[in-house]
């Protein structure tokens, strides 16, 4: 049976907050509720012009932003949001299903995007996945810190360290950290690492993952005895020295 997913808060353990736009009400609805029942607080908007007075009253934790709308597009909505200093991650919902749209989304600035039809599940576990590696989330009654060796990791504070000394990590540098530590001894692989730490499918493209932990290696194990493992042909493990 799987476990139920942790109850996630603010880190100052107020409910989390999230902004859903799409012109469909019955969509809104839909997503409020299933929103609601993860503990939640949302507001809607049924427009880009909505939207953004909106989310300038609520600061929200994350926004579920449709791309095609009547007045303001959500691309248009998006640029205006970080034109301002908006920083709230966002995933984009939309009817398209072509890469390039997907692409586009992503390079205007947007964290994640879900096609229509979708499942509600699916959206919820995005938007816990996108609140967390923007560290405006965490899971309620959790022991913050995940240790290997002389390596600490506060999910509460974003702070890593080894053998005493601070690392600065890039927040999905942080998130495949964690994901790691939060496994270690166990082998993960690139497909579970994809699914977990970037949320969405990247076509095969494994080589992301690759590349992420050499940038991690290089920061983690560069001087000391190495933690971070290749299994060949499996994946890879975060163990400590035997």
């Amino acid at each position: 049976m799987t476990s139920p997913a942790p109850t996630l808060l603010r880190p100052d353990g107020s409910n989390l907050r999230v902004l859903v736009v799409d012109d469909e009400q019955m969509l809104t609805d839909l997503l409020s509720m299933a929103l609601r029942m993860e503990g939640w607080d949302v507001k809607t908007a049924g427009s880009g012009f909505e939207a953004l007075q909106t989310a300038r009253e609520f600061a929200p934790d994350a926004m579920v932003l449709d791309i095609m709308m009547p007045d303001l597009d959500g691309m248009a909505v998006l640029q205006r949001l970080r034109q301002s200093g908006d920083d709230v991650p966002v995933l984009f919902l939309t009817a398209k299903d072509a890469v390039t749209d997907r692409v586009a989304g992503l390079t205007a600035g947007g964290d994640d995007y879900v096609t229509k039809p979708f499942s509600l599940e699916e959206v919820v576990a995005r938007l816990r996945g996108l609140m967390r590696r923007a560290g405006t989330a965490h899971a309620a009654g959790a022991e913050p810190i995940l240790r290997v060796a002389d390596l600490s990791l506060n999910e509460d504070s974003h702070e890593v360290e080894r053998a005493g000394t601070e690392i600065e990590l890039t927040a999905t540098e942080f998130e495949l950290l964690r994901y790691l530590m939060r496994n270690q001894r166990r082998v993960v692989s690139k497909a579970q690492i994809l699914d977990r730490v970037w949320n969405y499918d990247f076509g095969g493209r494994s080589s992301v993952v690759e590349l992420y932990i050499s940038y991690l290696r290089k920061k983690i194990d560069a001087g000391h005895e190495p933690l971070i493992h290749t299994v060949r042909g499996v994946g890879y493990m975060i163990k400590a020295p035997q």
